[in-house]
């Protein structure tokens, strides 16, 4: 496998910037050549090299934070229907799903849409390199009126905090919202507990921030996660954003969504919580996701709890399983709290 330190010298690190950072290709001393213009027309299948995706200049910048940046890099042979090689612990990993996500960022991409923004700026970055594996994507609301505003929820993928399963774990997650009508942010966070929810409630900050340019209601916002990043959603909600780093006046979510994981911490403070979990999961209990559920129904705190018979860890959408469908539960539970 290559290394990560091979990996990212491979794609990359382009400097970013502070704010609402576009799409257009990072300038570069030749002109275009005819193999780029190639590539910016060309729409993704399973067969699509993962490196020509993170090489697309569509997606220049920012392209190496689409995958998974370290633990299990992927090589220059591996396609888009290798994902399962490179997402350990997952599973239910559909190519007809990634090759969804990445059409949708490269399609809005070349129509001048903004899908990524820098959380940190250039500065932080260079006082604290670890900071360049971060961001925040936007997959935003569809079908809505002109000056119309919806919601958001910002969505952490899990990878054991190791690495941050995105293309299977949030950016799927957040194309349903869009879809939906409403926004979706997932975050690229660094894949230390602590860091992460750091990352987290910067990216939540960040949004309310930029709420205007963004577009977005910030109204009875959603945290949501799998696995790892359950776990970021749980304590970020429950002890607040600003526990995080957040500025003081940062609202706790409305409701948190929660995957597979075996927590069982309560904060004493904790939002309405949706949880979901498949019965052979061999990492995250299901009956240990059920008694915290049952724990927080005890203090007077919505809930709402589905375990899904023969699935294991990591199902993400569910697609073509018992629990295809859970995303719409989520989100009609969300809305109640809303």
């Amino acid at each position: 496998m290559m290394s990560r330190r091979d990996f990212l010298r491979a794609t990359g690190l382009a400097a970013a910037t502070w704010g609402l950072v576009g799409c257009t290709p990072a300038e570069k001393d030749d002109a275009p050549t005819a193999n780029d213009a190639a590539a910016a027309s060309t729409e993704a299948t399973a067969d699509t090299r993962i490196f020509d995706v993170i090489d697309d200049p569509r997606l220049a910048g920012f392209g190496r934070l689409v995958f998974p940046t370290g633990f299990v890099a992927p090589t220059e042979d591996m396609t888009l229907a290798d994902m399962p090689d490179i997402l350990p612990w997952y599973s239910e990993i559909h190519a007809e799903t990634t090759v969804d996500v990445v059409n949708y960022l490269l399609t809005q991409c070349a129509a001048g849409q903004t899908v990524f923004y820098d959380i940190y700026t250039d500065t932080e970055k260079d006082a604290d390199p670890s900071l360049a594996d971060t961001g925040l994507f936007r997959f935003a609301a569809e079908g809505l009126s002109e000056g119309e505003r919806a919601p958001f929820a910002v969505v952490s993928a899990g990878g054991g905090f190791a690495y941050v399963a995105a293309m299977h774990d949030s950016f799927p997650h957040c194309l349903h919202l869009a879809r939906a009508g409403l926004n979706g942010f997932a975050v690229i966070y660094r894949p230390e507990a602590q860091l992460a929810c750091e990352d987290l409630a910067r990216a939540v900050s960040f949004i309310f921030e930029h709420a205007d340019e963004l577009g977005v209601d910030t109204a009875g916002y959603s945290l949501w996660g799998g696995s790892a990043g359950a776990r970021m959603a749980a304590w970020v909600g429950g002890y607040g954003p600003a526990a995080f780093g957040a500025p003081a006046e940062t609202p706790q979510p409305t409701a948190i969504v929660m995957q597979y994981t075996g927590m069982r911490e309560l904060t004493g403070a904790d939002p309405a919580t949706y949880a979901c979990v498949g019965d052979r999961d061999g990492i995250a209990s299901w009956r240990t996701m059920q008694a915290r559920q049952d724990a927080l129904a005890d203090q007077g705190v919505p809930t709402e709890f589905h375990v899904y018979e023969g699935l294991r860890h990591g199902f993400g959408l569910g697609v073509d399983t018992a629990a295809e469908g859970w995303i719409d539960d989520a989100l009609a539970f969300w809305e109640a709290q809303r």
